[in-house]
């Protein structure tokens, strides 16, 4: 028996987008591939997403959006985790235009996946976050 533990996820909806059943489908996908998943639900702001990455000891952090704020919410929610000493690469699901993708790099997001993701770019992309291997946002999907 190995000690080592899944990979835990934090999920989160930060603002006030109210579409969550994109967020919904990638926690099954992770839980299917044997990630551990802490749905947190809609309406956070990144300073509750980032009390909860303490809390619950999270890996990666995956936020979804689809209300255009990836430049503007990204880099509060890794703010919001560095401010309190849990930097945990962020991926980034959602609506996020191919123009933006170097913005999202510099920002610092591990990872984008677009809305025609599959199962394995969902588990590879957040697997190699937590691991520390992702080169920075490219949209699968």
């Amino acid at each position: 028996m190995g000690d080592e533990r899944p990979v835990r996820v934090l999920l989160a909806k930060v603002g006030l987008d109210g579409h969550d059943r994109g967020l919904r489908v990638v926690a099954r996908i992770l839980r299917d591939a044997g990630f551990e998943v802490v749905f947190a639900g809609l309406r956070q702001t990144p300073e509750m997403v980032a009390v909860a990455a303490i809390e619950e000891d999270v890996d990666v952090v995956g936020v979804s959006m689809h209300n255009g704020a990836h430049l503007t919410i990204a880099p509060a929610v890794i703010a919001a985790l560095a401010a309190v000493g849990r930097p945990v690469p962020l991926v980034v699901g959602g609506i996020v235009p191919e123009v933006d993708l170097p913005a999202m790099r510099e920002l610092g997001v591990a990872a984008v996946l677009g809305p025609g993701a599959s199962n394995e770019d969902v588990a590879a992309a957040v697997a190699a976050a937590a691991a520390g291997d992702a080169d920075g946002p490219e949209v699968a999907g």
